[in-house]
């Protein structure tokens, strides 16, 4: 895939509607091959093309550095979980399996509430992109639960008297994965042969009547 055509509306998007379950690319290949790049639009290609690729490391790196900053402080380490839920939320496969799991604990306890948590019923419309369909999480579109945990977690942040230093915890670890994607040499074996599939198989979906 040549990467210098991709713009960063469709990684962004490819993101957000790929498969987040993968595990986690190896250690020794996360920190392996590393070279500054020749040019910036050489730049712009491996930038985009690692973090697709690396994109699971990427979020555990987050995490990571998060909890490292907020060791010394519970509340704000409970505020980064939530960012983290509000985060994953925005991908349409984590939400689907989040409703389709709560939903299925909930019926273990109440088959009528269960029932009323379920999406509404959306007729299909031949040719409609699917950048456009909803994704509903418990019965609600998933945007009220981003906000709700944004929110909770704000208010755990301004508790623990922590907001600046989770600012600075989030600058930091998100500057890493900038500079890790900068001079990380792209996998060429994986970029034949693995996530050129899984990008593809993204953008079936907007083929697809």
């Amino acid at each position: 895939m040549d990467w210098d055509n991709v713009a960063a509306e469709d990684v962004i998007e490819a993101l957000r509607e790929v498969e987040w379950s993968t595990p986690p690319r190896s250690f020794g290949e996360f920190f392996s091959r590393f070279a500054f790049p020749r040019s910036f639009s050489k730049w712009k290609s491996r930038l985009k093309c690692n973090l697709y690729y690396y994109r699971t490391n990427y979020f555990i790196l987050v995490i990571f550095v998060l909890g490292l900053a907020l060791i010394t402080r519970p509340l704000a380490i409970v505020g980064a979980a939530f960012t983290a839920l509000s985060i994953a939320f925005l991908n349409d496969s984590f939400a689907a399996t989040f409703n389709e799991k709560f939903i299925r604990t909930i019926r273990l306890f109440s088959p009528h509430l269960a029932a009323k948590m379920r999406p509404p019923h959306m007729p299909v419309i031949r040719g409609r992109s699917a950048a456009r369909k909803t994704v509903y999480v418990c019965g609600k579109p998933r945007w009220v639960f981003v906000v709700i945990f944004l929110t909770a977690s704000l208010v755990m942040w301004f508790s623990s008297c922590g907001l600046l230093w989770v600012l600075y915890a989030l600058l930091t670890s998100l500057t890493l994965v900038v500079v890790h994607a900068s001079v990380r040499t792209p996998n060429l074996k994986a970029r034949l042969n693995t996530f050129r599939e899984e990008f593809r198989a993204v953008w079936r979906n907007y083929s697809e009547l």
